[in-house]
């Protein structure tokens, strides 16, 4: 028998990835912390109530229309602290680098980690450097860990989604992905299309001061936006009803997805969230994350219908529905 070997799209964020993770890792390193699968792990200690969690980042190529992996690799990290409802405090920051790999490149990925840092205010207080053989790594790759702060009352995890929530998302989608694409192969569309590359934590923060009942929190990265509905709705045992007309994607990326064949929902982002919150608050809540600049373009698209196994249905365009699935197989490896 041919020995299982481990594939591109185990690493895409979709069936494969999730799959792999609950079959091998979550399996050996099961722990109440970690089977949430959150963006996260809620950690009490000695009364103070911390999120912890850690990425690593290797998109191809390192720069790109909109952002690069020094950007991604502070905001990446500050997302999934916010996610959990944190205010991100600290971060790590660690490098395997390619020998041979141009210093001029690196003081220029690290002066954009010292700026973006600024930006989302957060330290980085401790890291580490390797070095590797010419070939055994790709140019850089770059390992961001991140603690911060939850406040009390706050209890945010893809488990919490109720039936009757309203879904929430703060912008357009999938940007991200049509920028790193079109820089990696050199493609030029008509408009400039930029990725959405953004730290979301001040947002979370608006909305904290709006209501602290906020359900789900969840940024749509590798795998898009349809595979983290499904693991939103495996995870809370709900089914999900979103409305296609109500999902917003800019022109020049949905012509780019129907130029190139890829759909959008299953594009990966870098600036955005959806929220599950009561339905009751959604109107408020849609007016202060409206205030934040990276929540103008924020809309409904959906609600939680009912208690099941976990299905995602979108109502299209043409007024059919249909059952969206995590992303399988790999739509654009290296994204982030």
């Amino acid at each position: 028998m041919e020995e299982k070997k481990i594939l591109l799209s185990h690493g895409s964020g979709g069936k494969l990835s999730f799959n792999l993770i609950r079959k091998l890792f979550l399996s050996n390193f099961n722990n109440p912390y970690l089977e949430r699968l959150d963006d996260g792990a809620i950690l009490n200690i000695e009364g103070l109530k911390l999120a912890y969690t850690t990425d690593s980042y290797t998109v191809d190529p390192l720069f790109f229309k909109g952002g690069n992996i020094g950007e991604l690799a502070v905001y990446g990290t500050v997302n999934d602290l916010a996610m959990c409802g944190a205010i991100p405090k600290y971060l790590s920051c660690s490098f395997i680098i390619e020998e041979g790999f141009s210093l001029n490149l690196l003081e220029k990925i690290v002066l954009s980690i010292r700026d973006a840092s600024e930006i989302a205010q957060v330290d980085i207080v401790t890291g580490d450097t390797k070095v590797v053989n010419r070939g055994a790594a790709d140019k850089i790759f770059i390992n961001t860990s991140g603690v911060g702060i939850v406040k009390e009352g706050v209890n945010i995890s893809g488990s919490n989604a109720k039936v009757g929530d309203v879904v929430l998302i703060n912008g357009y989608i999938g940007s991200h992905g049509i920028a790193v694409l079109s820089e990696r192969e050199g493609l030029k569309f008509e408009t400039e299309i930029r990725s959405d590359t953004a730290p979301l934590s001040s947002l979370v923060a608006n909305m904290l001061d709006i209501c602290k009942d906020i359900h789900v929190l969840r940024d749509p990265t590798r795998g898009g936006l349809s595979t983290t509905l499904n693991e939103i709705a495996l995870s809370s045992r709900v089914d999900i009803e979103i409305n296609e007309g109500d999902i917003p994607i800019q022109e020049e990326v949905r012509a780019a997805c129907e130029i190139l064949g890829y759909d959008p929902l299953y594009l990966a982002n870098e600036g955005k969230l959806v929220a599950f919150i009561p339905s009751e608050i959604a109107p408020d809540m849609l007016k202060k994350m409206k205030e934040n600049k990276y929540g103008k373009e924020s809309r409904i698209i959906g609600r939680v219908l009912k208690k099941s196994e976990g299905k995602v249905y979108l109502n299209t365009a043409v007024g059919g529905k249909r059952i969206i699935d995590m992303l399988t197989g790999e739509q654009l490896p290296r994204i982030c």
